[in-house]
């Protein structure tokens, strides 16, 4: 299917790995013009340079800046020009006891998960409006869902991204823009695969084993396996194309079948 990205600008928020990287990875193969986002001016530019490598003519350029930083973000917003479609997928995440987990770690969780999509929703819906096309796509998490009790600060962030894309939607009425949201499920993304790869090595097992292992302990998923970056990928490509010009206020799962038995 030809998604007639041609002639598109995008924005993908923390783009430099993972699936934010995957995302802008299959919209430049699909013939937009990409905007990555990173922490750092390196992260930043090393992954354009391996864009530009991987696909041949990609229009491809990198702004850096950290959400956590207020300075930052006023310079992102200042910079970015007319985007035509938005991918909020900056955020972070880790494994933590609902006790230890400070104010200020909260804050930050929402600074970056949360008030990130509010900023660049901000700054380019009311673009989009005007001339009467465009896409916002959140990448939430079936964590929004299905809150994990050891990581609860980021599925309750994860499931304000859920409620900001629903109302997001209802500015939409009668236009040609959309806003939606995205639920993913377990993903191998970069991070995801460092803190694998550590835990083998502590435990002495195999990547492949401890991988099966971990996939066979989430009971509820029925693919029992980790998703690829990529699968969230085709997904939000999809949903940032024009094809997908009936498809609006909605979450839609890429989860495995993980909440197959909660929904």
């Amino acid at each position: 299917m030809e998604l007639d990205l041609a002639g598109k600008r995008a924005l993908v928020s923390g783009s430099t790995q993972g699936i934010g990287y995957a995302i802008a990875e299959t919209l430049l193969q699909e013939g937009a013009t990409v905007i990555l986002n990173g922490r750092s001016q390196n992260r930043v530019d090393a992954a354009v340079e391996r864009l530009r490598t991987a696909v041949a003519g990609a229009g491809v350029t990198g702004i850096a800046a950290d959400f956590a930083d207020p300075a930052q973000v006023d310079r992102l917003l200042g910079s970015l020009g007319e985007v035509d479609i938005l991918v909020n997928n900056v955020g972070v995440f880790d494994v933590k006891e609902f006790g230890d987990i400070t104010d200020d770690e909260w804050h930050r969780y929402f600074d970056i998960n949360v008030m990130s999509g509010v900023q660049l929703s901000r700054r380019l819906l009311g673009r989009m409006l005007e001339v009467g096309w465009g896409r916002v796509v959140f990448v939430a998490s079936e964590s929004g869902v299905n809150v994990p009790g050891d990581m609860i600060h980021y599925g309750v962030t994860k499931a304000a991204m859920l409620a900001l894309g629903n109302g997001l939607a209802k500015l939409t009425r009668g236009t040609g823009v959309t806003v939606n949201t995205v639920l993913g499920g377990p993903t191998y993304s970069d991070g995801v695969a460092q803190a694998v790869t550590q835990i083998a090595d502590a435990q002495n097992m195999s990547l492949e084993d401890l991988k099966s292992a971990i996939a066979a302990g989430n009971r509820t998923s029925l693919l029992e396996r980790f998703l690829e970056p990529r699968e969230i990928a085709d997904l939000v490509a999809y949903l940032a194309s024009p094809r997908s010009s009936a498809t609006n206020g909605a979450a839609l799962r890429a989860d495995g079948g993980t909440l197959t038995a909660i929904l």
